[in-house]
């Protein structure tokens, strides 16, 4: 999720913050963001809707004279998304984050009835058609791409994987055997399994070469641990050193967890950010003269729109083959 509006500055924030969470301390109680991350955490959701809904609550805060969301209500909730409709002009997808946040805030956290919830209205999103690119477009951007961001383009493209699907892949999700890749925990928290064209495997056996590499530099210098979903880390201590476990698409720099703020954890080697990715395929549609507002995104549309034809799913087996198609691609395999 994207916030659309500049964040208010660290220092307002600060004050923001030591005003407003008073009552909470006062009795030795955790401070309010501090239990709106635990309830998110809870809850296993991402670190990224963590850090949305901790932003809006400090610009509700903050839009409200840094009064404390306990002494608010529905007029006050009400009167901050109007803000944004009416004086701001944001999406509606914005105005719905924005929401969320607070339906999150008072019903997860602070465990009020709300009653008053139904009558606020939520911004209806209106339907939009997606940008779609064929297949000469879509090879005339891969074509002006090199390195890494030409290999996750493609995989955009010929596996249908969203842009955080793509730089969360890890070595393990990648088989060659049935020529197919796993998305872990992609969209809804659910897993799938998508088709890995011919054409890439010999691309994805020298990135992960390439990553074996750089993983054994780390394990030499007393790193080369990465980070493991929920409590796998403690079940199985010593699958963060695997090389199975490692992101496919790997950063530079080795950063730390940054949901560990005792700054104890030792550092490690997460996925590229990316941003990386989108900053070179917005660079490679412009020199590649296409017009459409493209993205990362338009791959896996482009992907979706034709493949559905192509496609095939057999039930219970969780094979996915590939109908021979009039503008097949060598993108796509056609599985025997």
């Amino acid at each position: 999720m994207h916030l659309f509006l500049a964040l208010p500055s660290e220092t307002r924030l600060k004050g923001c913050m030591a005003t407003s969470v008073s009552r909470d301390t006062g009795q030795g109680k955790p401070k309010l963001l501090d239990r709106v991350r635990d309830a998110i955490r809870f809850k296993h959701y991402s670190l990224r809707t963590e850090q949305v809904y901790v932003d809006w609550i400090k610009r509700f805060i903050l839009f409200h004279g840094k009064r404390h969301p306990e002494a608010m209500g529905a007029e006050e909730v009400r009167t901050f998304l109007s803000n944004f409709a009416a004086n701001l002009n944001v999406a509606a997808s914005t105005q719905n984050q924005a929401f969320s946040a607070l339906l999150f805030l008072y019903r997860e956290v602070l465990k009020h009835d709300l009653p008053w919830i139904d009558n606020i209205e939520r911004a209806k999103r209106p339907a939009k058609v997606p940008v779609v690119l064929t297949p000469e477009e879509a090879r005339a951007i891969i074509s002006k791409l090199r390195g890494t961001s030409r290999l996750m383009a493609q995989l955009l493209y010929g596996c249908g994987l969203r842009v955080m699907e793509c730089v969360r892949l890890r070595v393990k999700d990648i088989d060659f055997g049935y020529l197919q890749i796993t998305v872990r925990d992609a969209k809804g928290g659910r897993d799938r399994i998508t088709m890995l064209p011919v054409s890439l495997v010999e691309p994805l056996r020298r990135q992960i070469e390439k990553r074996r590499l750089i993983h054994e530099e780390d394990l030499a210098a007393g790193h080369g641990k990465v980070y493991l979903p929920g409590a796998f880390a403690k079940k199985t201590p010593g699958a963060a050193r695997e090389l199975g476990w490692q992101y496919l698409f790997a950063s530079r720099n080795r950063s730390s967890d940054p949901r560990n703020k005792s700054g104890s954890a030792k550092e490690s080697r997460h996925h590229i950010a990316e941003t990386f990715l989108q900053r070179a395929v917005k660079t490679a549609v412009r020199d590649a003269g296409i017009n459409k507002p493209a993205s990362c995104h338009t791959f896996r549309h482009s992907f979706a729109t034709p493949a559905r034809e192509r496609l095939r799913y057999q039930d219970g087996a969780g094979v996915i083959g590939a109908q021979r198609c009039e503008h097949d691609d060598d993108l796509y395999t056609r599985a025997q």
